[in-house]
């Protein structure tokens, strides 16, 4: 069985379980330990900035303990912004963070595989380290994440890239990452890029990237 085989036997009902209790846990060490390989969060917002008009509204799928949507409330001081994970333990940490807040940050718990309106509301929808956990699912999250957008809008993404060390590999999968390459291809078939880098994670162990698209309209 190939890796990209084994990632079809799970249900996205069966996921979503195994990723709540794999948060349950983590959830209380995720802002103290996260910060030495989640890599480019930070530069993938100061790169969205710089683009014009800003984002009026702002969706994150995955926002965890809220760490993001703290830096995008500060780059964008007049965005409405909607946070969404499937972890209510943290959401819960992300409710007390972002208490200072209050009416301009929405947090939803729930799994995104459909749109999160009826129709397109958002300016800007960022996944960071969300979807390469999406598994099965992240196809089906990035197409979401489009019918979200207003036209012009833009998709985020910075996550896991690939690694050459299939025991890497083997023990990202035992945390629920997928990292053989697979999403910056299907992003760029889905979102022509505006930005799109990749980048080497100590001393090559592994790539990651970003990647800003603009959906087509005006």
């Amino acid at each position: 069985m190939n890796s990209s085989d084994s990632w079809s036997l799970a249900t996205p009902a069966d996921h979503t379980a195994v990723l709540s209790r794999y948060y349950r846990w983590h959830a209380r060490l995720y802002d103290a330990t996260r910060w030495s390989f989640l890599f480019g969060r930070t530069a993938l917002i100061q790169s969205i900035a710089r683009l014009s008009p800003p984002p009026g509204r702002i969706l994150e799928i995955g926002c965890g303990t809220g760490a993001n949507l703290l830096h995008l409330a500060h780059q964008f001081p007049d965005a409405a912004i909607t946070g969404l994970d499937l972890s209510s333990d943290m959401l819960a940490r992300a409710r007390r963070k972002l208490a200072a807040h209050p009416g301009r940050i929405t947090l939803i718990q729930w799994r995104y595989d459909q749109p999160l309106n009826p129709r397109p509301t958002f300016d800007l929808v960022v996944f960071s380290y969300c979807l390469s956990m999406i598994n099965p699912g992240w196809e089906q999250a990035m197409e979401a994440a489009l019918r979200d957008l207003r036209p012009g809008g833009r998709l985020a993404v910075v996550d896991f890239h690939d690694s050459r060390f299939a025991g890497f590999r083997r023990w990202m999968g035992v945390n629920h990452v997928r990292i053989d390459g697979h999403l910056l291809p299907r992003l760029n078939a889905l979102c022509p890029p505006v930005e799109q880098i990749v980048r080497n994670a100590y001393g090559g162990g592994w790539r990651y990237f970003r990647f800003i698209g603009q959906k087509p309209g005006s």
